[in-house]
């Protein structure tokens, strides 16, 4: 089973991702409402892949998700990471795409958004 971890600062959102993964047939390992937890919490359970909010408050120096992507990155170079976006963000998904994200879903998140991406990364028929 694919094992996901979900970072967001909003714990709706977080159980909205969860509630629409697990439908889906996925495992949630972790969750995290900032970086600098998701980085030790990916340590710890290594989930195949990771849900991560890019506007998180700071915490011990991780600014934001995009802080949290790179470091994770570090960890495994292979670490399948999507940003989780507002509108109005375009710069900031560019500079995670750069720096790893495999892509990006638009907040409202929806079935249909995560199934897509899902799908893109081969995670989903």
């Amino acid at each position: 089973m694919v094992k996901i971890m979900i970072v967001d600062d909003m714990s709706i959102l977080r159980l909205t991702l969860k509630n629409i993964l697990v439908k889906l047939g996925f495992e949630v390992v972790a969750e995290a409402s900032n970086g600098f937890d998701a980085i030790n919490l990916y340590e710890k359970h290594k989930p195949d892949l990771v849900t991560m909010d890019i506007t998180m408050p700071g915490v011990n120096g991780i600014k934001n998700g995009i802080d949290a992507l790179v470091k994770i990155k570090e960890i495994n170079s292979e670490a399948k990471v999507v940003m989780v976006t507002s509108h109005g963000e375009e710069k900031m998904i560019i500079d995670a795409i750069s720096k790893g994200a495999k892509g990006y879903i638009l907040k409202p998140v929806t079935e249909d958004k995560v199934k897509e991406i899902l799908k893109r990364l081969n995670f989903l028929e």
